[in-house]
C-alpha cells in the first residue's frame, strides 16, 4: 500500500511469474514453459551480422519484414497480421481494443474458469466485467458453454494454461458463429505443440470476428527476445494499431524484428525442436502415469498432473525445488492438487522422474 499509488495500483493484484533462478544456481527449470533447445541458428546468424549503428534509429512499426515472414508461413496477408512486444502485450491490447470497460450496461468478457492468470489481471487493469466458464470434470472446455451467453467477447487460450487440454477448430468455429457480434481472441501460446497440429488461422476466412495470438517465446526459443504477434482480419488488426499508437509505435525493437523474422522462415529447424518436445512429453507422460499420477493427454510443451495417492502436490513441489527441480504450483482451490511441469530435453526429464519416483519410493515407506 501506498498513499501515492492510485486506487487501481492499491486494490490490484499483479500476475505473478514463475521462479527465475538467480544467476549461476543450478536447476534444472521446468516452471516456466521455456523451450529446451536453442532459438534458430539463424538468430546466431543475426547477431553476428547486425549493424550496431542501425541502433540509433527507431524500428519500422509495423515490423513489416517479420509480418511478411508470418504471413508468408501462415498463408495470409501481411495486412492480416499484428507484431507486439510479446503475446503478452498482444493480449493486453486485444482487451483494450475489443472488450468494453465495466459500467451499467457493459456485458462481461468470457473466458475459462482455470486459464492464463494474466487474464483477469488484465480484466481488473483495464475495468472490464468478466464471466468465468467452468471446465468440465475432466477439465475439457466444452464450446457449447460459450453458445448463447450474453457477453462483449471471448478469450480462450488453446491449448489452455495450466490445463494442456486444446479444443479442436470445429469447436472454435462453433463458438465464433454462435457469437458474430463479439470478437472472439484465441491464445495460441502453445498451439504448434498439438499433435497433430491444428491452427484457427484456417478459420479467418469464414470468422471475421476471430483474433489468433501468437508467441515466438515458446516454440521458437525466444522468450527472452519478447516478440508475439496477431493474425486476424484486416479490420481486427487496424483496431489493434489504433490502441498501439495511442500507447507505443515502436513495440518491437530493430534486432528482435530481424531475428524473429528469420526464425519464422526456418521452418525446418522449427519442427525439427516442436517434435523433440512431442516425443519427450510422451516419454514423461507415460512414466508419470506408470507412478500413478493421472494427467490428461497434453497438447502443450508441459503436463499437467495430479500425483499418486499419498502425495500432496504442494509437497511434492517443495520437495523437488530442493532438489534443485523447479516446476509450477498454483495455489488455488480447484487445480491445488495438480503440478505444471515444463517438458524440457529428454536428459531433464529423465532426472525429473528419478526425483519423483525417489518421492514416491519415501512416500510408500514413510
Amino acid at each position: 500500500m501506498s498513499k501515492f499509488w492510485n486506487k487501481k495500483i492499491n486494490e490490484i493484484e499483479p500476475y505473478v511469474a514463475g521462479e527465475q533462478p538467480k544467476k549461476g544456481q543450478k536447476v534444472i527449470k521446468l516452471n516456466t514453459n521455456e523451450n529446451p533447445y536453442p532459438p534458430s541458428p539463424m538468430a546466431r546468424v543475426i547477431l553476428r551480422t547486425f549493424d550496431v549503428n542501425e541502433l540509433r534509429l527507431y524500428p519500422d512499426t509495423n515490423a513489416s519484414d517479420l509480418l511478411e515472414s508470418v504471413a508468408s508461413v501462415e498463408g495470409v496477408k501481411p495486412s492480416q497480421v499484428f507484431a507486439g512486444n510479446g503475446s503478452d502485450e498482444v493480449l493486453s491490447l486485444c482487451f483494450q481494443t475489443f472488450f468494453e470497460k465495466e459500467n451499467n450496461t457493459a456485458l462481461p468478457v468470457l473466458t475459462p474458469e482455470y486459464s492464463y492468470s494474466f487474464y483477469p489481471v488484465f480484466e481488473k487493469f483495464y475495468d472490464i466485467r468478466s464471466l468465468k466458464i467452468p471446465l468440465r470434470e475432466d477439465l475439457r472446455l466444452d464450446a457449447d458453454d460459450y453458445v448463447g451467453v450474453p457477453n462483449c467477447g471471448i478469450c480462450i487460450a488453446n491449448p489452455n494454461a495450466p490445463t494442456s487440454r486444446s479444443i479442436t477448430n470445429d469447436d472454435i468455429r462453433k463458438i465464433c458463429k454462435a457469437n458474430p457480434e463479439s470478437a472472439v481472441i484465441i491464445d495460441e501460446a502453445y498451439a504448434e505443440f498439438k499433435d497433430p497440429y491444428e491452427t484457427a488461422v484456417s478459420l479467418l476466412d469464414e470468422c471475421p470476428n476471430l483474433c489468433v495470438v501468437r508467441t515466438a517465446s515458446k516454440s521458437y526459443s525466444l522468450a527472452g527476445l519478447r516478440v508475439g504477434y496477431a493474425i486476424a482480419s484486416e479490420e481486427l488488426i487496424e483496431g489493434l494499431k489504433r490502441a498501439r499508437d495511442s500507447f507505443n509505435s515502436y513495440p518491437v525493437d530493430r534486432l528482435a524484428q530481424q531475428i524473429a523474422a528469420a526464425s519464422v522462415r526456418d521452418v525446418k529447424y522449427h519442427r525439427e525442436c516442436i517434435n523433440r518436445i512431442i516425443e519427450t512429453r510422451k516419454y514423461t507422460e507415460d512414466e508419470l502415469r506408470k507412478l500413478g499420477f493421472s494427467l490428461p493427454k497434453s497438447s502443450a510443451n508441459f503436463v499437467f498432473a495430479r500425483p499418486c495417492e499419498g502425495i500432496d502436490a504442494q509437497t511434492l513441489y517443495k520437495n523437488l525445488r530442493a532438489k534443485g527441480i523447479l516446476v509450477r504450483y498454483f495455489d488455488a482451490e480447484g487445480i491445488n492438487d495438480r503440478l505444471r511441469i515444463t517438458i524440457g530435453t529428454k536428459e531433464q526429464m529423465e532426472e525429473f522422474i528419478e526425483a519423483v519416483k525417489q518421492e514416491v519410493n519415501n512416500a510408500k515407506n514413510s
